[in-house]
């Protein structure tokens, strides 16, 4: 009773879309052009087990510049 059949799906549909959300959030952070990013996304949705991980896994494109600091220093501050 303790691990019904109800409970594992629901689990594993918590897990598949949690890896899913995951996965995207990390394409988001990558530099790809449209059709990369296409058909990541569309590995990711049809193929739920394993699309996922092979997104985190493979890091496809490249990383995004980190954001620069929004204020910049006055030309006239003392350093």
């Amino acid at each position: 009773m303790l691990a019904s059949p109800d409970i594992l799906r629901f689990l594993l549909a918590v897990f598949l879309v949690g890896m899913a959300l995951l996965a995207f959030l990390f394409l988001r952070r990558r530099h790809l052009t449209m059709a990369e990013s296409l058909a990541w996304g569309l590995l990711i949705v049809f193929v739920p087990l394993l699309g996922p991980f092979l997104v985190i896994v493979l890091r496809p494109g490249t990383p995004l510049r980190a954001s620069q600091p929004r204020i910049k220093p006055r030309s006239g501050s003392i350093p």
